[in-house]
């Protein structure tokens, strides 16, 4: 996927969310997000959208903490119109930069720093997105989609969210994925064409673009393996073959807010 298709993506799940958000009501709790309310999914998603905005627009090239991610508290009759404007000026910011803008970035290996920015945000605002459904679904309203479910995330997106979840996070930057013995977790998307396998060592991961033997192998259409590999659904729609005490691994470190 290039900028055009993240940006899309971000524009259609930026809105999303906050209808859900809207819907379920800023008290509601966020199930896939336990201690989190709506209030807390949404003001965390708007300080990120403004923090990833904020590099792209003034192009810092060092990281910078995240304004208010945690400590900012807004009115409930303000919330949602900051949220849309925030997200608004981050479209905005993607859509309209200089294509060679220089900037600090998470990690390296991207085409360019602005092909970093939009593709993180799509993926940060879809996995919020899910947040703000399952907290709609929880409190016992339906939207678009199986009752109790999150929507779905297109094929290709999802196959994109899983490459940058492994090979980003995973591979680069997390450190509390690891395992005293090495263990092996091969994923593949059936619908996607696309397979990848992560080693999880006691200090850190190594991940291939291919199915390789594993200790356990996961299977099934990329969009139920996306939501799964960002610890938002269970197994029910995935093919599990060998050790599942990987996936539980899995399900207690892989965990990124």
């Amino acid at each position: 996927m290039g900028i055009d298709g993240h940006l899309a993506s971000l524009r259609d799940d930026g809105a999303r969310l906050a209808a859900a958000a809207a819907l379920a009501g800023f008290d509601a709790e966020v199930p896939s997000a336990p201690g989190w309310r709506v209030r807390d999914l949404v003001t965390q998603t708007g300080c990120v959208h403004r923090w990833a905005a904020s590099y792209v627009q003034e192009g810092h090239g060092a990281p910078r903490p995240i304004e208010g991610d945690g400590e900012l508290v807004l009115p409930d009759g303000e919330l949602l119109a900051w949220f849309t404007d925030g997200h608004a000026a981050l479209v905005d910011a993607l859509a309209n930069a200089d294509p060679a803008v220089a900037c600090w970035t998470l990690w390296p290996g991207a085409p360019s720093p602005l092909a970093f920015w939009a593709r993180r945000q799509a993926h940060e605002t879809a996995v919020h997105r899910v947040d703000a459904e399952l907290a709609l679904a929880a409190s016992g309203q339906i939207y678009s989609g199986d009752a109790g479910e999150p929507s779905g995330v297109p094929t290709a997106f999802a196959a994109d969210g899983i490459d940058e979840l492994l090979g980003g996070f995973y591979a680069q930057r997390h450190r509390g994925l690891v395992s005293p013995e090495p263990v092996a977790l091969s994923i593949r998307a059936a619908d996607a064409d696309a397979g990848w396998t992560i080693r999880i060592g006691p200090g850190a991961r190594t991940v291939v673009q291919a199915v390789e033997p594993a200790d356990c192998a996961l299977a099934g259409r990329a969009g139920d393996l996306y939501l799964f590999l960002w610890n938002r659904v269970g197994t029910e729609r995935l093919t599990v073959d060998g050790d599942p005490a990987v996936l539980g691994l899995w399900r207690e470190l892989a965990r990124i807010t």
